[in-house]
């Protein structure tokens, strides 16, 4: 007899009510962790039995043979524990036995008895076995893979408990290759029945439909005749008298389902609206309702989802449980969904006329009568290698597992078909189908600042980052509206959508060569960069190379151009830029830069482009630009407070005039300006030197102050910055951004450690 683990079945001279017998096999682990760096692990399992706080409780514990040098080992070994399923636990942990050190963890299936279901061995049914996926032990152990076991209660009524076999539906056996080492081959089996009488010797009583099923296959032609079969001491002899048999009519199968038999001549049955097979007959009983299926967690328990109302239950729903109510309920919720999922809403549809854009109001009878069968939607099968799922805020999308891609298209109705669906619009009406994208197609891109995010429950909102507001609407619609979503200053989130939008240029290279010295890197990479005619070509990889240095550039020598370039460009050596009034970091365009370089319009248009290259290619430049600066790539007007952090006297100059009355300073519009040591007056406005400033023109005198400090001065080098930057990076990608983040996507912050 095999011996049993676990409790006594006596304890203290008493039995223990509530006690089963369980059979539990260890069959196999698939894809386990690899923990040996010298080759592949020797697993084996503990099994441990315990009530209470692991480690603490236990009642018994087990270990398997070790499998050597296997990732996927296989020990089909079988072990009976007398188990109270209220109250007790089973533990399986998979190491790698090391002789050397400690045997290593590889996961660890922790199975609940009183919450798993767990079915009962009867003669003739067969049982599949599970895979359970391992767990980690904590937050550090590095586990993965599968482990394969078969659990049932056996039952100790029945004297013979011969286990039963591991095969599933049309899966065949035979004596060769048997599903499970040891496990005899499934044969017909003639199940005891209760009987009042006393048996004569030699003879049973047999269930009447089997006896004809094994009849059958053996092949026999004759139904009355004598069926042998082989025993451990003698021979028994089966007659059936075929005038007495009194065959149970069956009730038919549900719609969707068929009854078929596998090589074995056993039974099971076909759900083609779900595509799986079970043993058991269905009926109206154990049918489970429409929209609900079976799943099993990851320890076992059976448990059920409603996809339509999106809930999910322990306890097994059925269709003869649900009153009619119920039924019209979870029929009516199944096609609002399909509604809500496939067809045009009442918000999709908006006619024109001569006044004004309303939404079009449709009777129930037009939307039922515009809205084809969800039985017959729901029967027509996803193509080949298609999933559905939902989202979190229970909108349904679909996978594509041969691209890898998901979509919100119903790929069994492409977007022709549903167009062809809709109704015929009303005259002089507009329509459109019940795609965004269908209907926004032709509306060209967003405007300049405009950015198109998708809201927690799925709807599509707008920002305008020149306003920093957001809407439902859609600007180039104008039509719709709802509550505004808050603006968030989220530059991440800006930068991830920034950098979707750039594309690579097609028709070119896969790189670009770029080859510098480091002594002469203004020179010569000035002469590269402007080669170029066609600046697509700085899109593509860039492959920087030092004089006399050889190397494989994976963008840290391109990181490096970036910065010894930036250096050269931004050095006020070469009178292209200077340092603002306040510090000697901080960077402003020189007005004079042409005494310097003749050719500085050149140089400017050169620097942007470089700064374009940078953005483009998520490098940073070594320099740091006053605020107005960042204005003026933007287009925005720069205002007074500008000013303070460039200029602190002048901003107090200009701050005391906008508090008083500026009439006893005799002030004109016009400033004096120096120029290599020689002061001259410069108009602020057409005959500016005859207009005094009073307290009625002070705002105007102090705008166009500003804009002569910051704006005219250096307009046409501006421009010519402005005119590279934007070969690379369109001006309106940037509208997005606001100055301080235009600072951040360029130069960013130098982090200074202190540790």
């Amino acid at each position: 007899m095999a011996t049993i683990y676990g409790l006594q079945e006596i304890s203290s001279g008493r039995p223990v009510a509530g006690l089963r017998l369980l059979r539990l096999r260890v069959i196999a682990g698939i894809h386990l962790a690899k923990k040996d760096i010298f080759g592949a692990s020797d697993p084996y399992v503990k099994i441990i039995l315990y009530k209470g706080e692991r480690n603490k409780d236990e009642i018994d514990v087990i270990q398997t043979k070790t499998i050597k040098k296997t990732l996927n080992p296989k020990w089909y070994e079988e072990h009976l524990f007398r188990v109270n399923p209220a109250a007790n636990r089973i533990l399986f942990e998979v190491y790698d036995e090391n002789r050397m050190t400690r045997d290593d963890f590889l996961g660890l299936v922790e199975i609940p008895l009183v919450h798993t279901h767990i079915p009962e061995e009867t003669r003739g049914r067969t049982l599949p076995p599970k895979d359970y996926i391992l767990r980690p032990r904590s937050a550090r152990s590095r586990v993965k893979g599968h482990l394969r076991l078969y659990l049932a209660y056996v039952n100790e009524n029945v004297s013979d408990n011969t286990p039963t076999t591991l095969v599933t539906p049309g899966t065949p056996v035979t004596p060769e290759t048997p599903e499970t080492p040891g496990t005899p081959i499934p044969q017909p089996v003639l199940q005891p029945q209760p009987q009042p009488s006393q048996n004569e010797p030699g003879w049973e009583m047999v269930d009447v439909a089997q006896s004809m099923r094994a009849l059958m296959l053996a092949g026999n032609e004759d139904n009355n005749q004598q069926t042998e079969t082989d025993t451990e001491t003698d021979t028994d002899i089966v007659e059936v008298d075929e005038s007495n048999i009194e065959v149970e009519e069956e009730e038919p199968l549900p719609e969707g389902w068929e009854e078929r038999e596998d090589v074995h001549g056993r039974k099971f049955y076909v759900n083609h609206e779900r595509r799986t097979t079970q043993w058991e007959r269905p009926n109206e009983q154990n049918l489970l309702p429409s929209g609900w299926d079976e799943r099993t967690d990851a320890n076992g328990r059976v448990y059920y989802v409603d996809h339509n109302t999106h809930v999910t239950q322990w306890e097994r729903p059925t269709v003869a449980s649900l009153s009619g109510d119920e039924r019209e309920v979870t029929a009516s919720a199944v096609r609002q969904l399909y509604a809500l999922r496939r067809h045009v809403s009442l918000d999709d549809t908006i006619e024109h006329n001569d006044t004004n854009i309303r939404t079009s109001s449709n009777s129930e009878n037009e939307t039922q009568s515009d809205t084809p069968s969800s039985g017959q939607e729901e029967e027509d099968p996803l193509p080949a290698g298609w999933t559905q799922s939902t989202t979190e805020a229970g909108r349904a999308f679909y996978i594509d597992h041969n691209t890898r891609k998901t979509s919100w298209d119903d790929p069994r109705h492409p977007r022709h078909h549903r167009t062809s669906s809709l109704r015929t619009p009303a005259p002089h009406g507009v329509e459109r189908s019940s795609s965004n994208v269908d209907l926004l197609k032709d509306l060209g891109p967003l405007p300049a600042g405009w950015e198109e995010r998708m809201h927690a429950d799925g709807r599509t909102f707008y920002i305008d980052h020149n306003t920093k507001k957001t809407q439902w609407e859609d600007p180039r619609l104008q039509k719709l509206g709802g509550p505004a979503v808050p603006y968030s200053r989220d530059y991440k989130r800006k930068y991830d959508y920034f950098r979707s939008k750039l594309r690579k240029p097609e028709n070119v290279p896969n790189k670009v060569d770029i080859k510098v010295s480091r002594k002469s890197i203004l020179e010569d990479s000035f002469r590269v960069v402007m080669g170029f005619s066609n600046t697509n070509l700085l899109k593509t990889r860039l492959w920087i190379e030092f004089q006399g240095e050889i190397g494989l550039d994976y963008g840290g020598v391109a990181r490096e151009w970036f910065y010894l370039l930036s250096k050269e460009m931004f050095n006020p050596y070469y009178g292209l830029f200077e340092y603002s009034a306040t510090d000697n970091y901080t960077l402003q365009i020189n007005a004079l830069s042409g005494f310097a370089n003749e050719e500085h319009l050149t140089y400017f248009k050169f620097i942007g482009r470089v700064a374009g290259m940078a953005v483009y290619h998520g490098k940073l430049l070594d320099g740091f630009f006053i605020r107005p600066f960042y204005k003026m790539m933007l287009g925005k007007q720069i205002t007074l407070q500008d000013m303070e952090s460039v200029d602190s006297e002048y901003h107090n100059s200009l701050k005391w005039i906008l508090d008083n009355d500026p009439s006893v300073l005799d002030l004109y519009f016009s400033v004096s300006e120096e120029t290599f040591g020689k002061m001259h007056e410069v108009e602020l406005k057409p005959g500016g030197e005859n207009v005094q400033v009073t307290d009625d023109n002070k705002a105007e005198y102090i705008d166009l102050v500003i804009k002569w400090r910051f704006v005219s001065r250096v307009k046409n080098q501006m421009r010519n910055f402005m005119a590279g930057f934007n070969e690379i990076i369109p001006c309106d990608m940037l509208q997005m951004f606001d100055e301080n983040e235009v600072e951040v996507l360029i130069f960013s912050y130098i982090a200074i450690s202190l540790g």
